[in-house]
């Protein structure tokens, strides 16, 4: 491709390299070893009979990607972007097979929106594959592999289907957390993509890293199929209701995970499956479902985080907390309130929405502090969660293109599929609608969702 000033272009690099010829300034480098670093401890714990080179570059590959994704930061009148990146692989030919190369673009593409060109090299340090030892220890009881989060949403979706330690767990963040109590043991992303600062906040590729990284974990334990473990509203609201009008979110969405799936075929020759059981069930109902088996702990469910907000946002006379007001700490306290479960009242920075303005919903403390960007937070979770639940009433062909293209991807019916669809929304509706009730008549929530915000609907 032509270098022109509108491409996006990114050079992945090992250690010691040094190029032929002089490269453009406007290249951005990232060196496997300082923007890339592998944890050799975490990837110890995926070494394992049947690992080969191509799980590597797979690795290397998420690792550029995010790297470009954060790097590289949207036109404010453009949402697409063009990357042109070089990667160092081991298997070159297999990543320059044309059914491999199409298939990495198109899933790319679908998830962000931006479009991805590849040049691959050979790579010339192998030494991580020589460095590892010891077993993975999935014995061979596997039957799934799953992302596994401190969400609410894994937590209940692991303790439902994994009753008998058959899930290959795979945690889908860099921090080494302590395991908690009734959790067993997991494996961590090996590797931190590190930047002087990120221009790109929303980071959709991090789909992608998840999603691979899982398929990694599935096809060296021997499991052919991986449980997706988000709730209806997280796995379709953001591609039924796109914010401020920009891509649609398609990192939990059905027609990802083909696209995903026909990409991990192309390049690992492995047949994977990505299933979604709880797709037409709400959070709420996820809780509730998950709570009704024997022998289960509220304590494990109330121990979730949710909140994206920064910490300074949630953090209250020293304690960090969750904000209680952006999307996922409101669709996370009305799930909570669907499924009857009472939060302790220091779950949040933000906790009275009773109260009638923002400003009084605020804790009055020296040691706290809101971004003034918290109120806009808040008010477009808040609008987002009752228009999804206005979608309830829409008829059937306004509904239909989402019907068409979510049916396509599962294979179900039109007929079946609407018929969910109706349901999720339906059942949304009702427990938005009882948690708004719930803050009585005057919750400044209650004045954003009918229009209201910085109380000028008075």
């Amino acid at each position: 491709m032509t270098q022109n000033n509108r491409n996006q272009y990114v050079h992945i690099i090992e250690k010691d390299f040094q190029s032929s010829k002089k490269l453009s300034a406007s290249i951005k480098m990232a060196e496997i070893g300082k923007e890339i670093i592998f944890d050799p401890s975490i990837l110890d714990t995926y070494t394992y009979e049947g690992w080969k080179p191509v799980h590597h570059d797979l690795l290397v590959m998420c690792a550029a990607v995010e790297y470009a994704d954060r790097r590289c930061g949207r036109n404010a009148t453009q949402w697409s972007r063009t990357f042109c990146i070089t990667v160092p692989v081991q298997e070159l030919e297999i990543w320059q097979r044309p059914e491999v190369q199409t298939a990495l673009r198109g899933m790319l593409r679908h998830l962000t929106g931006d479009s991805w060109h590849f040049t691959f090299v050979q790579a010339q340090n192998s030494a991580l594959n020589g460095t590892r030892q010891g077993a993975l220890p999935f014995g061979n009881n596997k039957k799934f592999a799953l992302a596994y989060s401190d969400g609410l949403d894994s937590r209940c979706v692991s303790g439902l289907f994994d009753t008998d330690d058959t899930a290959v767990r795979v945690r889908v963040t860099k921090h080494k957390d302590r395991v908690k109590q009734g959790e067993r043991p997991f494996d961590l992303i090996p590797f931190t993509v590190k930047l002087p600062s990120s221009r790109e906040s929303g980071v959709r590729s991090r789909g992608f890293k998840f999603a691979a990284i899982t398929a990694i974990a599935a096809q060296l334990s021997g499991v052919s199929k991986i449980i997706v473990p988000e709730s209806g509203q997280g796995a379709l609201g953001p591609v039924l209701l796109p914010l401020h009008q920009i891509y649609a979110d398609y990192r939990n969405h059905p027609t990802f995970f083909r696209r995903m799936e026909d990409f991990i075929k192309a390049l690992l020759e492995f047949t994977v499956v990505y299933e979604q059981p709880r797709l037409w069930h709400t959070k709420g109902q996820t809780i509730a479902a998950y709570l009704a088996m024997p022998g289960t702990s509220q304590e494990f469910v109330l121990s979730t985080r949710s909140c994206w907000q920064q910490r300074w946002n949630a953090r209250l006379n020293g304690k960090l907390r969750q904000c209680g007001l952006c999307a996922a700490c409101l669709l996370r306290r009305m799930s909570m309130h669907a499924a009857c479960l009472d939060e302790p009242v220091d779950t949040y920075a933000i906790s009275n929405l009773t109260a009638t303005s923002y400003e009084s919903a605020i804790p009055h403390s020296n040691h706290t502090r809101q971004s003034h960007t918290m109120v806009e937070y808040g008010s477009v979770g808040a609008r987002h969660l009752q228009q999804l639940a206005n979608m309830a009433q829409l008829p059937d062909a306004l509904l239909r293109p989402h019907i068409f293209e979510i049916a396509q991807a599962t294979g179900a019916s039109e007929q079946n599929t609407c018929e969910n669809l109706r349901g999720l929304l339906a059942q949304h509706a009702k427990e938005w609608c009882s948690f708004v009730d719930a803050q009585g008549q005057h919750s400044f929530i209650k004045n954003w969702i009918f229009g209201g915000r910085y109380d000028r609907s008075k």
